[in-house]
């Protein structure tokens, strides 16, 4: 079972490479049939990433989220998701080019980790909080990298036009819906992960440096939403925020893995 998850990673990684080739070639060539093709091969990658996680869970006997490995791999699937949510509501797939090179680059960094199957540290071993709390940090960790993608195309958009890019409207449509589904899974990170505090080591909030970097994150989002409802507040100062806030994201992250703190556990 352990081999089939390794196994079903390498895949997923070589059709995310595939898809995001064929992305390209589709902007390049403008071939809609390439573009299916891309999309396909999208989701084949996605499909084999829910079964290496699955299988992963399997060997384990909990959810595939104790561990940086595990992590890394469940962000990697989260913003795949997303992503494919997203494509199909709007039809965007040139957004493909600029979102599959996150995902590829945390599941390289994923290969270069330890994958081997440990027990669960005292501190974690809450199997209910521990899926649930680290599935929503996975979709909204997923969500705002969308988000950062379409607002990274948007402000290449506001220096000239680019007509394989969608309009920019469009493109501050799809960041925001990305955004409002996001955020309200961040506010649910931060909640359930003072309830996680109480149980492991009893208190609520305790200023770690992950607490804090989660906190800061998810109130650059609110930052975010305050301003794109006013006027003056949209287009590119709204863009800056989502990358600021992504930036945020990916700190929060591994930021752990030097800041030290009580998150350190377990490489993440």
């Amino acid at each position: 079972m352990g081999k089939m998850s390794l196994y079903f990673f390498s895949a997923a990684f070589l059709s995310l490479a595939a898809s995001f080739l064929l992305y390209l070639w589709y902007l390049l060539k403008r071939g809609e049939g390439v573009g299916r093709y891309a999309t396909l091969v999208n989701r084949l990658g996605a499909a084999f990433l829910t079964m290496s996680l699955l299988f992963r869970s399997i060997v384990a006997g909990r959810g595939p989220f104790s561990n940086q490995y595990e992590f890394t791999v469940a962000f990697a699937w989260g913003i795949v998701i997303a992503y494919i949510y997203i494509e199909r509501s709007f039809q965007f797939r040139s957004l493909g080019v600029f979102v599959l090179p996150v995902v590829l680059g945390l599941l390289g960094y994923a290969s270069t980790v330890p994958s081997t199957v440990e027990p669960l540290v005292p501190a974690l071993q809450n199997n209910l909080l521990l899926t649930v709390h680290v599935s929503v940090a996975v979709i909204a960790y997923g969500t705002f990298a969308v988000a950062f993608a379409a607002a990274i195309m948007y402000l290449c958009q506001s220096r000239r036009s680019v007509n394989w890019m969608p309009p920019q409207d469009k493109l501050e449509e799809v960041s925001y819906r990305s955004v409002v589904i996001g955020f309200p899974m961040m506010v649910l990170v931060l909640v359930l992960g003072a309830l996680w505090a109480n149980t492991a080591w009893g208190r609520y909030w305790g200023w770690d440096p992950k607490e804090t970097a989660t906190l800061v994150t998810a109130l650059l989002y609110v930052g975010y939403l305050h301003a794109y409802n006013l006027r003056g507040w949209r287009g590119t100062r709204s863009a800056l925020l989502l990358i600021l806030g992504f930036v945020a994201t990916v700190f929060t992250f591994f930021g752990n893995l030097f800041l030290g703190g009580l998150h350190s556990y377990s490489g993440f």
